[in-house]
């Protein structure tokens, strides 16, 4: 995945401290909307600075796809999956409310792999970017 950033700080090993705009499914027109409270919202992350680019200027950078089909997997799949599971595992129960208590309780326990992973990540210095180009 691509993405436009801005170069905040050189750090050592050839990295730079970058910041990312975050973006939403909406588009992130917020000046038409700013329904959802993230106007200029943005994160700062580490990326790998091959090409020297130099404090306030406007990057290119990618990130692994792979490790974010990984991650969309782990946030929506498998809570579903864990949903779907504990609500037909639970279908000779008599009480239509116990078999969607225990679907319920399947789902966030879908949830906590995705929470491991994150704190994971985090621990090993986040998601990695690559400075591709300068704008």
């Amino acid at each position: 995945m691509t993405q436009i950033a801005t170069v905040e700080k050189i750090l050592r090993r050839g990295m730079a401290e970058i910041s990312v705009p975050r973006k939403s499914a909406c588009g992130h027109d917020c000046e038409s909307c700013a329904g959802c409270g993230m106007t200029g919202s943005s994160t700062r992350a580490e990326a790998v600075n091959a090409i020297g680019a130099q404090v306030g200027q406007k990057v290119v950078v990618e990130s692994s796809n792979k490790r974010l089909y990984g991650v969309m997997l782990l946030v929506y799949a498998v809570p579903i999956v864990f949903f779907l599971l504990g609500y037909f595992a639970s279908g000779n129960l008599p009480s239509e409310g116990a078999r969607y208590a225990i679907a319920i309780a399947a789902f966030c326990l879908g949830i906590v792999p995705a929470i491991l992973y994150d704190r994971r990540v985090k621990r090993m210095g986040g998601m990695v970017f690559t400075i591709k180009q300068i704008l």
